[in-house]
């Protein structure tokens, strides 16, 4: 569970931000972020719709985890804000200034967020900052 939430709930909360959004409705500010980046990636809105809430996205049947995804997003985004761990904020402009776009240098810091999470996960510890901020500066 991410934020205290289960999974069902977490894609609810995706579900139900992108509704509001096309009904112009006001949005918390987590939801605009939620928004934002589900815009980015308009390939996922068929994940928005209501049936296709539990379905099981998994490596072996090829498929793409569209909330995983866009929640990397979201926790790369956050890192950057406040420059945790120290240091991400100038590899993000860096990768933003060489790739053209924010939205491009956050694909590949996902990469390395991914793997560090992997690995934490994998030995049942915290992430490595150290290790991430390595694979980051090895982006630029």
């Amino acid at each position: 569970m991410i934020f205290g939430h289960d999974r069902a709930e977490l894609r609810r909360m995706y579900r139900d931000a992108w509704r509001k959004a096309e009904e112009d409705a006001p949005l918390s500010p987590l939801e605009a972020q939620i928004v934002a980046v589900i815009e980015a990636h308009p390939e996922y809105l068929p994940a928005m719709d209501s049936d296709r809430l539990d379905a099981d996205y998994t490596p072996d049947a090829g498929k793409e985890n569209p909330f995983l995804h866009m929640g990397l997003h979201l926790a790369v985004r956050d890192q950057v804000s406040i420059d945790r761990p120290p240091g991400i904020a100038r590899v993000h402009a860096d990768l933003t200034r060489r790739l053209g776009g924010a939205h491009a240098a956050e694909h590949c810091m996902i990469e390395a967020l991914a793997e560090t999470l992997w690995e934490a996960q994998r030995h049942n510890a915290a992430p490595d900052q150290e290790a991430y901020l390595e694979r980051l500066e090895r982006l630029r």
